[in-house]
């Protein structure tokens, strides 16, 4: 392997699980989902291990009351301490999903955290983590060989007790590309309904479904499907 493999590494997307994480509890209860941005370490005694850690967090849906919901089931989980909402939107600035975004930071306990033992097993850490519907979305950096992945990521498996899988596998010079990017603004519902409309050919010319078509085969109304597709499009096409 060339030196320059060994610096670009390889880019990974990772569908992951892990116990004990407030995240994956609230958004498995409730609709919604929760961009985790960064992790600060609360003061502690010099030579001591933080007791608790303060992270900033998004927390994003389709409406006001199901963010509302999202942010109720995160106050009430035993695992999460106190929640701290912030008045200015970092979100939107960061190309969240959904259509109402609140940002917070909230205390929690070190132990919880599954991101240590990633760094560990050479996995870095290089966009928001994505929670939504009780699973975790990491996107990260392996540095080493491809073939040691699948042994790094069964020690990732045994320590932290999670579930993981690789979503996606590319080169990490091949940077995620502006379309990738305004995808990951979407919505779960969004995305789903665009993806869907381009697999079956809605964009083809001529058109190889119909609107109606798409709105039965994911057994919804036309109404629904109509107001998911177009608020997709009106991302991706926003210069």
């Amino acid at each position: 392997m060339s030196v320059e493999q060994q610096v670009s590494g390889t880019r990974l997307t990772l569908d992951l699980w892990h116990p004990n994480c407030w995240a994956i509890e609230a958004t498995e209860q409730t609709g919604g989902g929760v961009l985790a941005h960064a992790i600060y370490n609360s003061p502690a005694t010099s030579g001591e291990m933080p007791t608790s850690v303060n992270g900033l967090f998004t927390a994003f849906g389709d409406t006001e009351d199901e963010v509302e919901r999202l942010l109720d089931a995160i106050c009430e989980s035993d695992r999460a301490g106190e929640l701290q909402e912030l008045q200015e939107r970092f979100g939107r600035q960061r190309n969240a999903p959904g259509n109402v975004v609140r940002e917070f930071f909230l205390e929690y306990d070190p132990d919880d955290m599954v991101c240590p033992t990633l760094l560990e097993h050479g996995f870095v850490h290089s966009a928001p983590v994505r929670i939504e519907d009780g699973r975790e979305e990491w996107q990260v950096c392996f540095a080493d060989e491809r073939s040691k992945i699948e042994p790094a990521l069964d020690k990732v498996r045994e320590e932290a007790g999670a579930e993981v899988s690789v979503a996606a596998i590319t080169a990490s010079e091949s940077a995620a590309s502006e379309r990738e990017q305004r995808l990951d603004s979407l919505t779960s519902a969004q995305r789903k309904v665009f993806e869907h409309a381009r697999d079956a050919g809605y964009y083809e010319w001529p058109r190889e479904t119909s609107t109606r078509e798409l709105a039965d085969d994911m057994d919804v109304s036309k109404t629904t499907l109509l107001e998911h597709l177009r608020k997709a499009e009106a991302k991706l096409l926003d210069p």
